[in-house]
């Protein structure tokens, strides 16, 4: 019989190390993003974000008539942090 033993928080440490190392290489592809791209990128529908982060106050967003824009170097990092707080909470 094999037993194998996973230390959870090294592997959150190691994921989170090459997801760092992987945005640091990549080049934003875009300056804003809108509604439907935070969606897309958050794999989350528009009702969760607005539950969960939307009016966080240090959420970066503007509005340009009637619609939400995002930059998107600034939401990512903010994504991230908000992660690790949620993940410490």
């Amino acid at each position: 019989m094999i037993e194998v033993k996973i230390d959870q928080s090294m592997v959150e440490d190691i994921c989170r190390e090459e997801v760092q190392k992987r945005l640091d290489k990549a080049e934003f592809d875009m300056v804003m993003w809108d509604r439907n791209e935070l969606v897309r990128r958050t794999c989350m529908s528009w009702s969760s974000i607005q539950r969960t982060f939307f009016y966080d106050p240090n959420f970066p967003k503007v509005k340009l008539g009637g619609k939400w824009y995002f930059p998107a170097a600034k939401t990512t990092q903010f994504l991230l942090d908000y992660l690790e707080r949620m993940e410490g909470a």
